[in-house]
């Protein structure tokens, strides 16, 4: 009886603590999909890709922070503004 006790408490444990590991690891993997764009950015304009690296450098102060959530938000807006931007590039700006 114990011992089932101990062990569901222990997978209770885990279960909670999980979503502050994937956070982490989300924020982490966000950033480095930046990073790569940046890399990678041909067909960015000169506006998007300051957009781009002013957004990286928030989100990275706010991983340092320690205010995950902060990061994946900025993080995540900014990759999915990257990708309308590379999906759709005829039909927003028309400048090609």
């Amino acid at each position: 009886m114990k011992r089932t006790a101990l062990t569901g408490l222990f997978l209770t444990a885990a279960l909670l603590a999980s979503p502050v590991f994937a956070a982490e690891d989300l924020c982490g993997a966000n950033l480095q999909i930046i990073k790569d764009s940046l890399v990678s950015s041909s067909n960015l304009g000169e506006d998007e890709k300051m957009n781009l690296e002013e957004t990286q450098k928030s989100a990275m102060a706010a991983h340092a922070a320690g205010d995950e959530k902060k990061c994946i938000e900025l993080t995540s807006k900014a990759i999915t503004e990257n990708n309308k931007t590379d999906s759709g590039s005829g039909g927003e700006g028309g400048s090609k």
